[in-house]
């Protein structure tokens, strides 16, 4: 007997959800916008399909679209997300293990720290064999841009453009005499990093702290850093055997970053 079952042409709901999530996944600062077209030819959808994606993406605020141009981008509700995922220690209780692995590896202190303006702003720090840096916790500090290893593994991997931009023309406080303002001096410091892929510094920030830092990238874009810092004395003669498992952490911390990729039309299923 013939099945009298009906076919339907609605994909299975995780198919459904996984296409919802790699067009959201999509959208990053290569490709900050999409319209219907380019949406159905890179994913291989019918037009109809693309735009009730987008517009129910739209309707619960994931995405908005512009009237004139019909193009849709980032809405509230991503930024709300995020905001939620940070305040509730999403990305400390992330990097942590990577940090603790490190610090108990090296037996120094680990901080992973983020961009804030001017700033570089301590996520989570995790401590050495040899205690807290600070008698207070260092999550939340916020690091200046030209003081310390810290800023500089993030702001050296920026262009020279959008460095000078957010750096120079304002004020630039003195910790201590080992703190660089000169505008010249600085990027020669900056190009260090980009030509050893780590900075170091000692007490440029505080006086009696040195710090190594690797720039933490997720493709080619610097999100983070990962530093270890410590009292000066700890990093005596210790210093290049630090640079390896710091630049590998570094690198572990980019992959766990790094979200998977959208599948493209033609791309074979996940399995």
């Amino acid at each position: 007997m013939a099945d009298s079952t009906p076919v339907t042409a609605t994909p299975p709901p995780l198919q459904t959800a996984d296409r919802v999530l790699s067009l959201l996944l999509s959208f990053d600062r290569e490709r900050p916008e999409w319209g219907v077209t380019e949406v159905a030819t890179e994913f291989g959808l019918d037009k109809s399909v693309a735009q009730r994606l987008l517009a129910a993406l739209a309707y619960r605020g994931f995405l908005v679209s512009d009237a004139r141009s019909r193009r849709y981008r980032l809405g509230p509700a991503v930024w709300h997300l995020a905001r939620v995922w940070e305040r509730d220690g999403g990305m400390a209780s992330l990097v942590r293990p990577t940090l603790r692995a490190m610090a108990d590896a090296v037996g120094v202190g680990a901080l992973f720290a983020v961009p804030d303006g001017v700033h570089m702003r301590c996520v989570t720090a995790v401590d050495g064999a040899a205690g807290p840096l600070r008698i207070y916790g260092l999550a939340g500090e916020l690091y200046p841009a030209h003081a310390g290893a810290t800023s500089r593994a993030y702001f050296g991997m920026l262009a020279p453009g959008d460095r000078a931009a957010l750096l120079y023309g304002r004020p630039m406080a003195r910790f201590s005499d080992r703190t660089l303002t000169d505008p010249a001096l600085l990027e020669e410091r900056f190009a260090e990093v980009r030509r050893n892929g780590y900075a170091y510094s000692e007490g440029e920030y505080d006086p009696e702290t040195a710090a190594l830092a690797a720039p933490v990238m997720v493709g080619r874009r610097p999100v983070g850093t990962l530093s270890v810092a410590a009292p000066l004395d700890a990093f005596q003669g210790r210093r290049t055997e630090l640079v390896a498992p710091l630049l590998q952490a570094a690198t572990d911390l980019g992959k766990l970053l790094t979200p998977l990729r959208p599948r493209r039309a033609g791309q074979p299923g996940r399995r």
